[in-house]
Formats: C-alpha cells, sequence, structure tokens
C-alpha cells in the first residue's frame, strides 16, 4: 500500500471577502476527508467557506495546538499510513510558519510520508516584502518578552542585530499600541521601524519610517494583526 501525502494548506489572514483560494486548494479539500486544524471552529469554517458542498459531518479532524497532548499527536498521521491524504490547516496563513503545525511535518519526514507545502499568504514574508528592509538576511523571533525590563533589553539587543539582519517580531492585537509606544522609547531616532498590519485587508496598512518620524505619527493598531520589522542603520 502506498502511503499519504500531507499537504499544507495556507489559510486567508483574516476576515476578508475578497480572498481568492488557488484552485487547486478547491480541488484539494473537495477530495479529502481527514484534517489537521489548528482549531475546529476556525478549520470548519475554512471548508465551508472553500467547498460549501462538503458535508461537514464527514469530516475526519484531528486538532493540533499548545493544548494537545503530545502521545496524541504521533497518531494524527494514521490515515496517511493507511493510503490516505491529509490536509493540514492552520487557522491563519501559512501551516509551520510561527505555527504548532512543524511538529506534524517533522513527523512525516520520519515516516517517509511525502509532504507537499501549497502556496498561499504568510503575514511574516509579506511583511518583509513590504518593509524594504534586508530580504538577504532576516530572522522571526516570534513574541517578545512580557515583563517590562527584559522587553526593553530584548529589544536592544535585536536593535544592534538588526543592523545586518532584519529583526522581524510580533505582539498579541490587544497589545499592539503600548508595545508600539515601549518601541519608540527604546529604539535608537534613526531605526527604520516597519508596522505591518492587516495584511491583505481592505484595512492594510504598511509603513516604513525611522522612529524618530514614527514618534509624530499617529497610528492606531490596536487588535489588529500586525507584524513589526526594525533595521537598524
Amino acid at each position: 500500500m502506498s502511503l499519504g501525502k500531507l499537504y499544507l494548506v495556507p489559510n486567508k489572514l483574516g476576515e476578508s471577502k475578497t480572498y481568492n483560494f488557488p484552485e487547486h486548494q478547491y480541488t484539494l479539500i473537495k477530495n479529502t476527508k481527514y484534517f489537521i486544524f489548528e482549531n475546529e471552529k476556525p478549520g470548519r469554517a475554512f471548508i465551508k467557506e472553500i467547498s460549501p458542498e462538503k458535508n461537514q459531518s464527514e469530516l475526519n479532524i484531528s486538532v493540533l495546538n499548545k493544548h494537545t497532548i503530545e502521545k496524541e499527536i504521533k497518531n494524527f498521521l494514521n490515515p496517511c499510513l493507511s493510503g490516505n491524504d491529509i490536509a493540514l490547516i492552520s487557522d491563519a496563513g501559512c501551516p509551520g510558519i510561527a505555527d504548532p503545525g512543524s511538529e506534524i511535518v517533522r513527523l512525516a519526514h520520519e515516516n517517509k510520508i511525502k509532504v507537499i507545502p501549497l502556496v498561499g499568504p504568510s503575514s511574516i514574508l509579506l511583511a518583509l516584502m513590504g518593509s524594504g528592509m534586508n530580504g538577504q538576511s532576516f530572522k522571526f523571533n516570534g513574541y517578545l518578552p512580557i515583563e517590562k525590563n527584559e522587553r526593553k533589553k530584548k529589544i536592544k539587543i535585536l536593535e544592534n542585530k538588526s543592523l545586518i539582519t532584519t529583526q522581524i517580531f510580533m505582539e498579541t492585537p490587544y497589545r499592539n499600541n503600548k508595545f508600539l509606544s515601549t518601541l519608540l522609547v527604546t529604539l535608537r531616532p534613526e531605526t527604520k521601524l516597519c508596522i505591518a498590519c492587516d495584511l491583505t485587508l481592505s484595512s492594510e496598512y504598511i509603513k516604513t519610517k525611522e522612529v524618530k518620524i514614527w514618534k509624530s505619527t499617529k497610528v492606531d493598531i490596536h487588535k489588529r494583526p500586525t507584524i513589526f520589522l526594525i533595521q537598524s542603520n
């Protein structure tokens, strides 16, 4: 019996009414019965939007997120071992990129299951593309420390590294404005800061300015999914 394949299926980045899913995603979702979601509700909504004729009661779903028990994960690929394809779908963006899906991909390689990543939006890469910063050398740092002094210390470390490597990070959306204020009082005036939020949506906002200019710029990014990038001069 030949093994099934693990497809990595990108999700759209927000509640866009105009986003067009690639044609191959329609075909794949229509013909797939086994799914791994980051969370079930947004996963089912994705299936309903991309293939509304599909019977939701027939979906075979596993959920992979920070609450998933590790010993359960090894069983998620059993359908592939039985010859069935599986679609791994994140809540937003690309599976495996700042996303727990990478664990499943690692297991797939260990079990000689073919992994097929599909084309779709990644907020990290879209932000880098739109920033005008160094795209030859860059690092995504995820979330920075919450504790005030540790956060400022980390920001200064990343700023020094950004001279040769673009530093990329994010924050929980409801803390964006406070986080931006911390960046503006911690970074050097000449350091370039890019704010990229609501990517691919009608409210998309991408601006790169020196910190000293941002200080006199009014911008409200509260509860708006945002990627921050810095590059020191």
